[in-house]
């Protein structure tokens, strides 16, 4: 982001960028994807660290290490990953642990939906970033690996049906009684939001209704 060279920032600067999600809210405008994305990120000052991309030798470039780096600006986009019945948790029956128990098996994979969501988020980082004066110097839609986001959502999903969900309205296992599940096991699909409010929320309902069940005696 040039035009900032002689600025700079001292202290911790407790802020950030959220660009709210604004595609197919009313009509379907994604290109190829149904949900959505949102953006999170900031401005930044390269410090030393900048000479693990920059390529030099020498005392010169040594020095120049020493001072504040060049502006940068970024973006990194959020972006629904749909709920598939292929993507799903299941006990391996050829494998077990230590205690003879079945190992998990985990089958998951992202599909044309996410894939289309981030080339688009992409696209439009960049034209909002060159828009604001900036030049983009790097950039990705290459999903991360399964299990490597912020949170993670499903395997055992909620429903009415204990032959196609884990737990039932209560975030309580059709098959265990005492077993309450409120993390984001029981979310079919992760939104671009952040879904901690969305955890506690859950969290207090399903421990309202453990109360009750035992004062009831049902569990």
């Amino acid at each position: 982001m040039p035009g900032f060279e002689a600025h700079t920032s001292f202290g911790n600067r407790p802020t950030g960028v959220v660009i709210a999600r604004y595609r197919n809210m009313d009509s379907m405008d994604g290109a190829g994807h149904s949900r959505g994305f949102s953006f999170q990120g900031g401005a930044f000052q390269a410090t030393w660290t900048a000479g693990r991309r920059d390529a030099g030798i020498g005392a010169d470039y040594k020095a120049s290490l020493r001072k504040p780096g060049m502006w940068r600006m970024v973006l990194v986009g959020f972006a629904d990953c749909v709920p598939r019945a292929t993507n799903r948790l299941t006990l391996d029956r050829t494998r077990t642990d230590a205690n003879g128990l079945p190992l998990l098996k985990v089958a998951f994979a992202f599909g044309k939906e996410e894939h289309a969501a981030l080339a688009q988020a992409r696209a439009e980082a960049a034209e909002m970033l060159q828009a604001a004066g900036g030049r983009v110097i790097a950039g990705s839609d290459t999903p991360g690996a399964g299990g490597t986001a912020i949170h993670e959502m499903g395997g055992a999903r909620m429903g009415h049906d204990p032959a196609t969900s884990v737990l039932n309205k209560w975030s309580q296992a059709h098959d265990a009684a005492n077993l309450f599940v409120t993390d984001g096991a029981q979310m079919s699909s992760s939104a671009c939001q952040n879904p901690s409010l969305t955890y506690m929320a859950l969290t207090a309902r399903a421990c309202a209704a453990a109360v009750s069940m035992l004062r009831e005696g049902r569990i």
